[in-house]
């Protein structure tokens, strides 16, 4: 066997022995591993990663879509948004019961909407 070709079932070797061990030595690391700290651990998202998320809607509404100024129709609209518009929504709460749904979204630009006629575009919006 020539000079180059030991070399290189050296490094071969050595390198599948660097793997074997790292791969073996994993879990005990883990489960050695006191909760809540490291890399391995999880950690679940604040309140300000969850306000980072950008969740949307899409409004199915027809014509248009009203927009309150509290999660209840006693009041005039302040605005209407129209039927297909892709909205921001910032949180959800509880408010009049519309066609059966108690949720009312609150929009990034401000006012609510009744969530009855928003189509969630990604995820569901976390709790105001």
């Amino acid at each position: 066997m020539s000079a180059s070709h030991t070399g290189h079932g050296i490094v071969s070797v050595l390198a599948g022995v660097l793997l074997a061990g790292t791969a073996l030595a994993a879990p005990a690391v883990a489960a050695d591993h006191p909760a809540g700290t490291g890399p391995a651990s999880y950690t679940a998202p604040t309140d300000q990663a969850a306000a980072a998320v950008a969740y949307r809607g899409r409004v199915i509404a027809h014509p248009a879509l009203n927009v309150r100024k509290t999660p209840n129709t006693k009041y005039k609209p302040i605005r209407s948004i129209p039927y297909g518009t892709v909205v921001d929504i910032k949180c959800k709460t509880n408010g009049e019961v519309v066609d059966g749904n108690p949720r009312w979204y609150l929009l990034k630009n401000g006012g609510w909407v009744s969530a009855r006629w928003v189509e969630n575009i990604n995820g569901i919006p976390p709790w105001c």
